[in-house]
């Protein structure tokens, strides 16, 4: 083999193994491109905001959050809080407070001249569905249904031990918000059934002028 066969032979494998080199180096990079390609598209779809853009993102929803939980507490709080009642001579109304909300309030026809309703501080101390009644002065006595001139509840606070005082219903809603009575808080049948539903016994009653 003379010196210039062989040189062109080395010659000949430097360009075979720099070509196969070359396609090596090149089949690597473009998969190591792809595999990064690949990796970053679900974190893509995943993060669509830095972490300092989203952080107040974050905290408007924490603080939304809190706002919202805190009125579903206070919901709870009052519901779970013992009802009072305070009765408004003056303008013929009685307030259902829980804490310090109220959360209902109904008209009354309060006690006439001669029948003043007592103020004071008292508690519910009888309640009954569809009660009967007996006349003060003639002592008739009126069976229980829709024509009682109780109505549908009675809901005791007051009594001297033979007269009897509390809220109840009434037929003739048109005297609610009057001074008819003979002392008792008469209300319309709905209002007085839900009233009923707020209270129990013990259910501390204010009445003031």
């Amino acid at each position: 083999m003379g010196k210039s066969e062989f040189v062109a032979r080395i010659v000949m494998w430097l360009c075979f193994a720099t070509s196969a080199l070359s396609l090596a180096v090149h089949w690597r990079l473009n998969n190591s491109m792809k595999a990064d390609a690949h990796s970053q598209v679900p974190m893509s779809k995943k993060v669509q905001l830095s972490s300092s853009q989203a952080k107040p993102k974050q905290q408007f929803f924490l603080s939304h959050n809190s706002q919202a939980t805190g009125k579903q507490n206070s919901s709870r709080n009052l519901q779970g809080a013992k009802p009072n009642l305070v009765v408004d001579l003056s303008d013929r109304r009685v307030y259902v407070y829980r804490q310090s909300t109220v959360v209902a309030s109904y008209p009354i026809g309060v006690g006439k001249k001669g029948w003043e309703t007592p103020t004071g501080a008292f508690q519910v101390m009888h309640m009954q569905h569809n009660p009967a009644w007996r006349h003060p002065i003639t002592g008739q006595v009126f069976p229980a249904g829709p024509n009682s001139p109780l109505g549908l509840r009675w809901i005791g606070f007051w009594t001297d031990g033979h007269s009897h005082i509390g809220f109840h219903g009434t037929p003739n809603a048109d005297v609610v918000g009057n001074p008819v009575s003979h002392g008792c808080l008469r209300m319309r049948n709905s209002d007085v059934v839900s009233l009923y539903n707020h209270v129990a016994l013990g259910t501390k009653v204010e009445v003031k002028q």
